[in-house]
């Protein structure tokens, strides 16, 4: 079953998004007819063309492989890993230790 969700959330964030399988291609970089059997589930995508089409789209990947249930939800680890090469050592030494200490309010909040 795993198969068929990929071909329904690509269609239904093209969808959403209000974009032809034309304007998709176009915004990914791919072609027309690439969208249209993605869709059809005649093809499955590679790695790199699902990464485009996740972009072109504003979606996460985990959303179009059926990871995450909501359209507009990113991971955490998406969210931070997207804005981590921009970070400094000392910046990403900074992350760590406030998610270390969020984990540890976390923990003691829980007992």
């Amino acid at each position: 079953m795993a198969d068929a969700i990929f071909p329904e959330r690509l269609r239904a964030a093209r969808d959403r998004r209000q974009l032809s399988q034309s304007q998709l291609a176009e915004r990914a970089g791919l072609p027309a007819s690439s969208i249209s059997h993605f869709e059809s589930a005649a093809r499955k995508p590679s790695f790199d063309n699902l990464s485009r089409l996740a972009s072109a789209l504003n979606v996460s990947t985990d959303y179009l492989l059926g990871r995450v249930d909501h359209m507009d939800s990113i991971g955490a680890a998406e969210r931070i890993h997207r804005h981590l090469e921009n970070l400094s050592e000392r910046d990403i030494e900074l992350a760590n230790e406030f998610l270390e200490m969020l984990k540890r309010r976390g923990d003691s909040a829980g007992s």
